[in-house]
């Protein structure tokens, strides 16, 4: 189980593992653009050989891009449906530029129109940006923490738009599991028998093969709050107890954790936010 955190790129790619090195990060999470514009720049050569160079050195792995919050593969708008494809298909050919594992990215919203309305679209979005990138990296799902009409709250609807993409492309398809999310959504990650009936669920609808990465996120809301709201660890609903329940758990024995917290000084994950998740992992391993 590596531990790391979303940091910023501002200032180029490469600057992105300069700052997850200050921090004790072991794995990385960037954006590659604004994450809420469609505008996307091509890196330089030079640039992404200084962030596989910089990532080798101080053995930081594995990379993931999350994709902008633009995107919705559910929406009924022919114009914005492609450029969310479009967006991904850009992440992803980035991620195979630099060797990153894949690209983590919302599925979107049903917009009213109810989540079996928008399965096939969501589907051919999904096998549309597939087919037009680079073999490798992994489209990677993320649970949603149900707010509004926004779809892939559940790991059964996760489960179905992935058996709704064709065989031949469905294996590149991963899930990242956002802890606050599935908090949010009525899942007790905090206890034991929770933690259990999730992972269970997980595993019938998707499969625990497919989960490539995880959102160590606390909750500022208490369970089933609908509300997409993280806090720093140990300061949430999940709590310390929490994730030294999650962590302990041999599913999670060789995923990567990435931090999304606000921070102790509110600019992020931080230092002291990895070092918590490196305590925790330490007290599991030790029991």
């Amino acid at each position: 189980m590596r531990i790391g955190a979303h940091v910023s790129s501002a200032g180029g790619l490469d600057k992105a593992v300069d700052r997850a090195v200050e921090i004790g990060c072991e794995a990385i999470q960037i954006f590659c653009s604004s994450s809420r514009s469609w505008a996307f720049k091509p890196v330089p050569e030079e640039t992404a050989q200084r962030f596989r160079f910089k990532a080798d050195e101080a053995d930081i792995g594995p990379s993931f891009f999350h994709a902008i919050y633009l995107i919705n593969l559910a929406t009924a708008s022919t114009e914005n449906w492609r450029k969310g494809i479009d967006s991904l298909v850009n992440y992803l050919g980035l991620a195979h530029q630099i060797g990153a594992a894949g690209v983590i990215f919302h599925s979107g919203s049903h917009s009213g129109e109810g989540y079996e309305a928008v399965l096939d679209r969501t589907a051919a979005g999904i096998e549309t940006v597939l087919e037009e990138s680079p073999e490798g990296p992994w489209l990677t799902i993320e649970n949603t923490a149900g707010m509004g009409k926004h779809i892939g709250a559940s790991f059964k609807e996760l489960g179905t738009i992935i058996s709704a993409v064709r065989p031949a492309l469905r294996d590149r398809l991963r899930i990242c599991l956002d802890t606050q999310h599935s908090f949010a959504a009525g899942y007790n990650v905090a206890t034991p028998d929770g933690l259990e009936a999730m992972l269970a669920e997980f595993d019938e609808t998707i499969g625990l093969d497919r989960l490539a990465a995880v959102h160590a996120n606390d909750s500022k809301y208490p369970l089933g709050g609908g509300v997409d709201r993280h806090e720093n660890i140990g300061e949430g609903h999940i709590g310390l107890s929490g994730f030294e329940n999650i962590m302990a758990h041999p599913a999670f024995a060789e995923v990567p954790f990435l931090l999304e917290t606000p921070g102790f000084d509110g600019n992020g994950p931080d230092k002291r936010s990895v070092d918590i998740l490196k305590d925790i992992r330490q007290r599991v391993a030790a029991r």
